[in-house]
């Protein structure tokens, strides 16, 4: 009865069934795996200590930026040189800016430092001065931003002293020094404060630091676990079909069999 599995028709269809369903389970395992790594780092960072609790360490040795060393705290020596301004970046719902210095180190490296964030149209709002001399800074720890970064501006065209992404890829092109690839975000602005009455300017508020993307339960997590069940009905429907298909031709090669329909039927059955 099952002889027709042997003809050619059917084995391109066998052939298919076999190659779609472990493509689709191995396609399914590979999206569960990632949700489960998500998962795991989520765990990970809930499980980090708080980031005022944790001692501040040289920058040099925290890079490269990857999940576990950003946010952590750390410190380097230099001079404050080019300043920016990092428009549309909002802090408690408001909208504002980021205050941006390169900050030239002693072997002549910068590390873009936000000192931090206020309120208003970047351009429009007073600054208060970056601190002359050398300095020390202490900063979190944070991975250059890219294109799919919360509040960035890909598109360009702002004005001059203005920058939309803090990246080095974006700042090698505005400054004649190599830049690091990582930024800090200074926590402690006291001595910001102070500059800024001096000077009549709103004092900068510290910027939070954010969590490394892929770190989180975000929509690309549950994106994640939804593909994986979508494989797998994908899976079972193959297998299904097959089946189906399978009941269907012995059931018309059984009606030929007994005289039940004519052979011509079966054929196009």
């Amino acid at each position: 009865m099952y002889r027709f599995l042997l003809t050619p028709r059917w084995w391109g269809i066998n052939l298919f069934a076999v190659l779609a369903i472990p493509f689709c389970v191995f396609m399914g395992t590979w999206q569960l795996g990632r949700f489960e790594d998500r998962v795991q780092t989520h765990e990970q960072a809930q499980e980090q200590p708080a980031p005022g609790s944790r001692a501040a360490e040289p920058l040099d040795d925290l890079l490269p930026v990857d999940k576990v060393t950003s946010g952590r705290p750390a410190t380097a020596t230099g001079r404050y040189a080019d300043q920016f301004l990092v428009p549309g970046r909002e802090l408690d719902d408001r909208s504002g800016f980021y205050v941006l210095n390169m900050l030239r180190t002693d072997g002549g490296k910068a590390l873009p430092v936000v000192r931090g964030w206020l309120p208003g149209k970047a351009g429009q709002t007073a600054v208060p001065a970056a601190p002359t001399g050398e300095v020390t800074v202490t900063g979190d720890l944070q991975a250059s931003e890219n294109a799919g970064t919360a509040g960035v501006d890909p598109a360009g065209g702002l004005p001059d002293g203005q920058l939309g992404m803090i990246s080095a890829a974006s700042l090698v092109n505005l400054v004649p020094y190599d830049v690091y690839d990582a930024w800090v975000t200074l926590q402690d602005t006291d001595s910001e404060s102070t500059a800024a009455k001096n000077s009549g300017a709103t004092a900068l508020r510290p910027v939070p630091a954010v969590a490394p993307q892929g770190s989180g339960l975000d929509l690309k997590a549950f994106q994640n676990l939804g593909y994986t069940g979508e494989w797998f009905v994908f899976a079972a429907f193959v297998l299904f079909m097959w089946f189906r298909l399978v009941r269907r031709e012995a059931e018309a090669a059984r009606d030929v069999r007994l005289g039940l329909a004519a052979e011509r039927d079966a054929d196009s059955a």
